[in-house]
Order: C-alpha cells, then sequence, then structure tokens
C-alpha cells in the first residue's frame, strides 16, 4: 500500500496527522512522510483488515498445510487445557468451538471446572494440577474460556517446531476478537525478553508448554495467575528453549483484563529470592526494582562540552542537585571552548569538591573526548551523559544503577523527553531504516504506545550515550569507543553491539527519566559540513553489523522496519 493509498483512507478519519504527512511528502522528505501517515493510520480498522487480507493470507495457509504437513518428521500432540472458573457457557462454547475448528488434528482437550456435556472431551472438576496429570500431549495449550485459538494456531506451533525441535515454550502473537467476529488490536510481540516479561505478561494467552518440564507442584492449587506463576517459574532458567512465533495464535477477550495485583504477587514471589521487590507499575504493568550494591561503587559523570553555557550550566546544575545516589563524581570535559563565559563558568565549578574539569584541546570526536576521559575517571561505573540533558527525577542514577551492578548487563540506558514531553528515547533498534532508530520517538510521554512497551523495563539491542551508564571494566573490555572510525555517529549503538556480543545484554530503564535537548551541541548530520563524515560513518556501522538485513529482537517482523513508531507493516 503506497503514500496515497494510506493517505486517502486516513484523511477521512483523521485529517490533521494526514495533512501533516502531506506537508513533509510535499516537501520531499518521503521516508519522514511515509513514517507519519503509517503511524496515523496504524490504529484505524482498515490497517488490520488490510494486513489479513494481504500479509496473513490464510488462503495461502491452506495451501501450505497440505503441502507440507504429510512430509513433517515430528508430529507433536497438543493438550489443550481450557479453565472456567467463574466464566459464562457462552465464553466456554465459543473457547470450545476454536479448539474443534483446528485445522492441525494432532490435540485434545481438557476442561477444567465445567460442565460440558460432551463425553468426548475430559472433563475435570478439579484443579491445575490435576489437568496437568490428566493430558497427555507432547505440550499443553493453556486457553481461558472467553478467548479462542486462531484456526492455524497449533499448526504454527506444530510448523515452528520442525526448524525448532528441541523448543521448550512456544509463544505467538495475538490480537482480540468482539462478539460480532472482527479481529481488532492485534499485537506482534517482541522475541522473548526476560525482563520485559516481569513487567508485563505477553506469554500466556498464547502459548504451547513442553509437557515433559512441568511439575505437578509447580502451581499451587488455590494459585491467582495460575499459568503466570507456572512460566515465571519456568523461565527463571536462563537455559530454557523459548520461540517467538510470529503468527496470530489466539483472539483474547479484553473485557476481562489481568488482575494486576495478582501479577505483583506472582512477580514478586519469583523475584524475592534474588533481592528483587515488584510493584505496581504503569499501565496495567509490574516493576520491578532488584537491589542495589551493599557497598554502593563510585559513579564518574562525564560530560563532554564546548561552550553552549546555556545548556552546560542546567545540566550540571541538575546533576549535584537532582542526584540522591551516592557517591559520584562530575567530569566536565572541556573541547576547547572559547567563550569569555564558559570559560569563567568552567573555573568555578570546578571548585566544587564533586568536579573536575578536564581539558581535551583537540578537534571535536566523541569516541575520543570519552575514551580520554575514562581513562581519568576514579569511578568503577561510568555515566556517559550529555551537556544538553536535564536531570527531572532524583532517583534517576540509582535505577540505573540496580541493573548496571548485575553481572549480566552491559550498558543501562534511561527515558530521554523532549522538552515538550515527547519521548526522545526509549532504547535502540537496530535496523530501523537501516541502520537505527530510537524506540517509540514522539510518543507523548503519558501514552500507553505500543502496549506500555515504552514504559517497560526490557531488554534492547543498544541504548543513547545521551545517558549511558556502565561498569568501567566492561567497557574497556569491548575496547571503548571506536574513535577511529566512528568519532561522531553510531559510536554508541556499536557499543551496545559489541557488548552484547561478549556476552552481556543492555537494558533500558524507563523510571530514570531525563530531558534531552538533542542534538543542540553537536549539532546536525545532515547540515552541509556534516554530511560526507556521516555517510562514512554510517556505511562502517552498516557493513560492520549488516543493518540492512539486521531483524532486532524487539520489532516483530509484522511490524514496519522503516520508522521508529512500532506500527504495523502495510
Amino acid at each position: 500500500m503506497d503514500f496515497w493509498q494510506i493517505f486517502i483512507r486516513v484523511l477521512l478519519r483523521r485529517p490533521l496527522p494526514a495533512l501533516g504527512a502531506l506537508w513533509w511528502h510535499a516537501t520531499r522528505r518521503r521516508v519522514r512522510a511515509r513514517n507519519r501517515i503509517q503511524a496515523a493510520g496504524a490504529p484505524l480498522p482498515f490497517a488490520y483488515k488490510f494486513w489479513i487480507r494481504n500479509l496473513e493470507r490464510l488462503d495461502d495457509l491452506e495451501r501450505r498445510a497440505a503441502e507440507t504437513l504429510n512430509g513433517w518428521r515430528s508430529k507433536p500432540e497438543f493438550s489443550v487445557i481450557l479453565y472456567c472458573a467463574g466464566s459464562s457457557d457462552e465464553d466456554v462454547a465459543r473457547s470450545i468451538r476454536s479448539v474443534e475448528l483446528q485445522t492441525y488434528p494432532h490435540a485434545n482437550l481438557t476442561v477444567i471446572g465445567h460442565a460440558s456435556g460432551q463425553s468426548y472431551r475430559e472433563e475435570i472438576d478439579g484443579s491445575w494440577p490435576e489437568a496437568l496429570h490428566c493430558s497427555s500431549g507432547d505440550f499443553i495449550v493453556p486457553l481461558r474460556a472467553g478467548d479462542q485459538l486462531s484456526r492455524w494456531a497449533l499448526f504454527h506451533f506444530a510448523e515452528s517446531l520442525q526448524a525448532e525441535p528441541g523448543a521448550e515454550i512456544l509463544y505467538g502473537d495475538e490480537d482480540e476478537m468482539d462478539l460480532a467476529g472482527q479481529r481488532l488490536r492485534p499485537w506482534f510481540k517482541p522475541r522473548w525478553n526476560k525482563e520485559l516479561f516481569l513487567a508485563r505478561d505477553y506469554l500466556s494467552r498464547a502459548c504451547a508448554i513442553r509437557r515433559s518440564i512441568v511439575r505437578r507442584d509447580m502451581i499451587a492449587p488455590d494459585a491467582q495467575l495460575p499459568i503466570l506463576r507456572l512460566l515465571l517459574e519456568l523461565t527463571d532458567d536462563a537455559s530454557r528453549s523459548i520461540v517467538h512465533v510470529p503468527r496470530i495464535v489466539s483472539h483474547v477477550d479484553r473485557t476481562v483484563p489481568q488482575d494486576q495485583a495478582a501479577a505483583v504477587a506472582a512477580v514478586s514471589r519469583q523475584v524475592s529470592n534474588a533481592g528483587g521487590v515488584a510493584c505496581v507499575g504503569p499501565f496495567g504493568s509490574v516493576k520491578v526494582s532488584w537491589p542495589l550494591p551493599s557497598e554502593p561503587p563510585l559513579v564518574s559523570i562525564l560530560v563532554p562540552t564546548k561552550d553552549k553555557l546555556e545548556l552546560l550550566r542546567p545540566c550540571v546544575e541538575s546533576v549535584l542537585e537532582r542526584t540522591r545516589f551516592e557517591p559520584f563524581e562530575l567530569l566536565i570535559l572541556d573541547n576547547a571552548s572559547v567563550e569569555p563565559q564558559t570559560r569563567a563558568y568552567l573555573r568555578d565549578i570546578q571548585t566544587h569538591d564533586r568536579v573536575r574539569v578536564i581539558s581535551y584541546p583537540k578537534p571535536y570526536n566523541f569516541s575520543a573526548i570519552n575514551n580520554e576521559a575514562v581513562r581519568e575517571a576514579a569511578g568503577s561505573y561510568l555515566c556517559l551523559l550529555n551537556n544538553d540533558t536535564e536531570i527531572v527525577c532524583d532517583d534517576w542514577l540509582s535505577e540505573m544503577m540496580r541493573y548496571a551492578a548485575r553481572p549480566d548487563i552491559g550498558a543501562v540506558g534511561a527515558k530521554l523527553l523532549y522538552t515538550d514531553g515527547r519521548i526522545q528515547h526509549a532504547g535502540v533498534v537496530v535496523g530501523v531504516g537501516g541502520a537505527a532508530g530510537h524506540a517509540h520517538r514522539n510518543l507523548p510521554a503519558h501514552d500507553e504506545g505500543y502496549f506500555g512497551q515504552p514504559h517497560l523495563t526490557q531488554y534492547v539491542s543498544a541504548v543513547t550515550a545521551a545517558c549511558l551508564l556502565i561498569d568501567k571494566r566492561k567497557f574497556l573490555a569491548v575496547g571503548g569507543f571506536d574513535e577511529e572510525r566512528l568519532a561522531i555517529a553510531f559510536n554508541d549503538v556499536d557499543l551496545c553491539l559489541k557488548l552484547e556480543r561478549a556476552g552481556w545484554r543492555n537494558i533500558y530503564v524507563p523510571h530514570a527519566v531525563l530531558i534531552h535537548h538533542e542534538s543542540k551541541s553537536r549539532g546536525n548530520d545532515y547540515a552541509p559540513g556534516q554530511i560526507d563524515r556521516y555517510r562514512r560513518e554510517l556505511e562502517v556501522f552498516q557493513n560492520r553489523w549488516g543493518t540492512k538485513t539486521y531483524e532486532d529482537p524487539l520489532l516483530n517482523p509484522n511490524l514496519d522496519r522503516s520508522g521508529e513508531t512500532f506500527v504495523i507493516r502495510f
């Protein structure tokens, strides 16, 4: 679907965003125009209908199933367990019907807590442990009354097992279905992400679990959210093989939302052994707080600058006045400032007992400046901070340190906002636009966004060095920033990908919030004096990491990879 096809449809429903996109198109900024019109059109019904017809292509599934099913070496059996506590007869009947309509034949059904009157189904009046004991399939597929399996759900799971025969947990995408059978609001999910799962359950209503890894004692008979508790316990084992199936496998009934208090209790029970504490998070989520080190380490906050006192002063003052974490030092890296007022300020501020000013009189090279500062830093942890940022919440560094101190974590990033309250950074998605982009950019800070993801702690491929916290040993272990080939652009993403390659996970922490006056210090990469340098660095980054075809774990293949706004792929 091209720009004009989407534009005409969006214009009738959302004229102002459509006309805004038209302006970008008329001024020959076509990529930005396409991003804007797709973001405006994605929530409208026509977008998902178009996707179902042209991209899901249910008619093709009939042909593929007929051609491939008989040739499979493995035909796993699935035991669907339908739990019905407190559900109406209509909800139960709808769910049972969806199991009966499965195109994959190797399946059976167990119903818990409801008399269906059908003799060929196993009926259990008891609890989940009893149902698990009676199940005979290779995989268990939990189904809540009112939810429906898509017609191809079990086929998709079985097909994935042909390529991933060792998978222990499979989960798919989901949408909603109203009483008229209209499919709405698709949730195209990311690949397995443990921290994101702690914040929001995105498995239990669209998953299959290998029966051999489940013990009866893993689910208490009276447990609330029994499947969430089971999945939390199973996925606590980092060696589990958890496979995402990027297909719609369930149509859920969202009229009965998940019990947030019960989710908090389930997560709290799971993380408490490692010292974690769970509480209510935004948009129905769970916020986990991991413990700070018993002896807090010194953090060196590194702020490169050249003049721009109108930016530097509020940045420095906000750090000194609004940082609760102790201990820290602030290193201002002066890249040959010449303005008298800036030089006077730097002379005065270094009399503060927390502040040091380090001179870097060479040509501007972001990577080299920070590498030099790391050599001067006394702290065992480094916080890279742009001079065009301002601290918003006084626990920002504490929230980031809860993750940076963990042995498996590499770089930790914060939520950065534009001055008007829109999101500037909520993690970096590699591959966007053939390079990398900031997830959820321009979303209003108090908007839920894509299933709450901008507000949930999660593993990410990279975070921006505008605010990045890292163990100094890990920074040095991967060679720091590439000051020879990535002097200004993409050096932070490159650093994060090197950390990931070395076995550390990078993480986005939305509870650390700062204002970012983006690139007011550095300038525009597309300016006449910068464009050639930017193109060289872009080519280095693309070739080094294969970003033109990079499949970021956060970006479902059914979402558009040309923009940063997590919209459906037309």
